[in-house]
């Protein structure tokens, strides 16, 4: 392959999408940059501090369990309050406890902070995934996703490599420098990013749709979801355990924790060096087949851990995994997005979220515990055998819900409106194009564009606003 084949495969995989999203791109890669209390909290707590390791396990434990309550939390106000405030008042509100940590001695106090650090940090995401299923056209709703989680780990790679300033700057320093950098991020959030949650929908006669009432528990009765949600917790539990496993496997067999600290590198050098050509690869795909990949892909890579007995055999299974998880994530997310009602898209992302943050709680204490007690086998063994279970579940349970003759959830919703006799009204943001007026077509001929909503009292078909027209080709990667 050439390098201007390179060039033009890289311009394809970034052009195409709305300003907006390169400014929510940007924010994720500034507070990224900056994350250092996650990264080098346990080595403050112990080497500075002076506590114990179990008491840094407890408080990096309970910055998950901040997040299982963030989540929902971040749902809620992103449907509620709006997609903007809720990104720069949690932002900020994580800005305030990285700060906080650097002044902090009193241990419960520190355990207090870190707690709130893991519901504000959490509680962001919702929005932020919500937001880039409302700007970015459905069609490419998974290569966004790609996109942003490619930040995401391009900046968590910056922060690492900068851990070295730890060594005369201090872990305090470090912590203000995270503070300022979440700061800045909440600034680009407020100066230059348009608010996108869906406006009010009206009916023919100008009333508004009062639209139906979504609580978490509504979001938990949808029986598609659901099921996602399940499968994702699984194979959120089998991600999970290597970060806990992998160093305790490899010390049992006699290697150094430099040697560990080489091989669990490979996860973000593969990520920053290859998510860009995975999501090149599988764009387009049956969301089903990817996530049923991902899913073995986790089991097999985790479960080959068992039979490494050297760096280069574990630095291996590492990238096995590693590449399920850069096919995992975007395709959640935007499956995630398919299934949502538009007007409660926070509330699904962060009843999703809430999921990553259980099996980011749990699975460091099972493994450990497995560890411990069992062996590294038996954990190894627990993994490849949740992942198939989660694989066989995608397959077996979510084509329909996610294949490409099914609509989004949002366009069942508009569905049942249009039946009622209303029309869908396009969020018009600040940045973004303005959406055309409803387009009724008497003669079953759908007009649909980009931002345009048609509703068509003949054909089968009404494209909600923000999507295109869906290609029934099993090829097109649904949002």
């Amino acid at each position: 392959m050439s390098i201007d084949s390179l060039r033009r495969s890289a311009r394809a995989t970034v052009s195409g999408l709305p300003q907006g999203f390169w400014w929510l791109w940007l924010s994720t890669l500034v507070n990224r940059t900056g994350a250092f209390v996650l990264t080098f909290l346990s080595l403050y707590l112990t080497v500075e501090l002076g506590h114990s390791a179990w008491f840094a396990g407890l408080v990096v434990a309970l910055h998950g369990l901040g997040g299982v309550a963030g989540s929902p939390l971040g749902g809620m106000l992103t449907d509620r309050w709006g997609r903007r405030p809720t990104m720069v008042s949690m932002h900020l509100a994580a800005a305030a406890c990285a700060a906080a940590l650097a002044v902090v001695t009193s241990a419960w106090a520190i355990a207090a902070v870190v707690l709130l650090m893991g519901v504000a940090m959490q509680a962001v995401r919702p929005s932020i995934n919500a937001t880039i299923a409302d700007m970015v056209p459905a069609h490419e709703v998974r290569r966004a996703y790609a996109l942003n989680y490619w930040a995401l780990n391009l900046g968590f790679a910056i922060a690492s490599i900068g851990g070295g300033a730890a060594a005369f700057l201090g872990y305090r320093t470090l912590f203000v420098v995270d503070a300022v950098a979440t700061t800045l991020c909440a600034v680009i959030v407020f100066l230059r990013l348009p608010e996108t949650r869906p406006e009010a929908r009206v009916g023919k006669e100008g009333t508004p749709v009062v639209e139906e009432k979504v609580s978490m528990l509504t979001v938990l009765r949808d029986a598609p979801f659901r099921t996602l949600v399940l499968l994702n917790l699984f194979v959120c539990l089998v991600f999970t355990a290597p970060w806990i496993g992998l160093p305790l496997t490899m010390a049992d067999q006699g290697l150094s924790p430099s040697s560990y600290g080489v091989v669990i590198a490979v996860n973000g050098i593969v990520i920053v060096g290859f998510q860009l050509l995975v999501n090149r690869l599988t764009d387009k795909r049956s969301p089903v087949l990817l996530l049923t990949l991902s899913a073995l892909l986790f089991a097999f890579g985790t479960g080959a851990t068992a039979l490494a007995g050297s760096p280069v055999a574990f630095a291996a299974t590492v990238v096995v995994w590693t590449v399920g998880e850069m096919i995992h994530v975007p395709t959640n997310a935007a499956a995630t997005a398919r299934l949502a009602p538009e007007h409660a898209r926070g509330r699904y992302q962060g009843v999703m979220g809430m999921s990553w943050a259980v099996a980011g709680f749990v699975a460091p204490i099972g493994a450990g515990a497995i560890v411990d007690g069992p062996g590294p086998d038996v954990l190894w063994a627990a993994t490849t055998a949740i992942g198939v279970i989660a694989a066989v579940g995608y397959f077996t349970r979510l084509r329909k819900a996610l294949s490409e003759e099914t609509g989004k959830g949002m366009e069942r919703v508009t569905e049942k409106e249009t039946e009622k006799g209303s029309a869908p009204v396009v969020p018009v943001a600040q940045g973004l194009a303005p959406s055309t007026p409803v387009v009724e077509d008497l003669v079953a001929e759908d007009t649909v564009a980009e931002g345009t909503i048609a509703e068509d009292t003949v054909a089968e078909d009404t494209v909600a606003a923000g999507t295109v027209a869906e290609d029934p080709a099993p090829s097109s990667v649904s949002a």
